[in-house]
């Protein structure tokens, strides 16, 4: 019987501005995620709460990324807002790329 691997991030890099990350997958593709985007997806209690409160953010402009931490499973990123609570799994940056 033949496994599959769900593909994964193997790689990545955030861009000379810092307002998008770049990462490689396993199957040898690129993708591409700006740092709006990854703040507005980010899970952590904290943003979950504030979208319950109705006090999220719509949207981050002129956000950037400031520092990128690779967890193994995921990646901890750290934004220019201060927030720096977000872990993204690496099978969420490939589904949030792909949407």
């Amino acid at each position: 019987m033949a496994m599959t691997v769900a593909p994964t991030v193997t790689g990545y890099d955030v861009s000379p501005d810092l307002a998008a990350l770049s990462m490689a997958t396993s199957q040898g593709a690129s993708i591409t995620l700006s740092a709006e985007t990854l703040r507005t997806a980010c899970k952590c209690a904290h943003c979950i709460r504030a979208r319950f409160d109705e006090r999220f953010p719509a949207h981050f402009p002129g956000l950037a990324i400031v520092e990128v931490a690779d967890l193994g499973y995921g990646l901890n990123i750290a934004f220019s807002d201060g927030h720096n609570r977000g872990i993204y799994p690496k099978s969420y940056l490939l589904d949030l790329a792909s949407h």
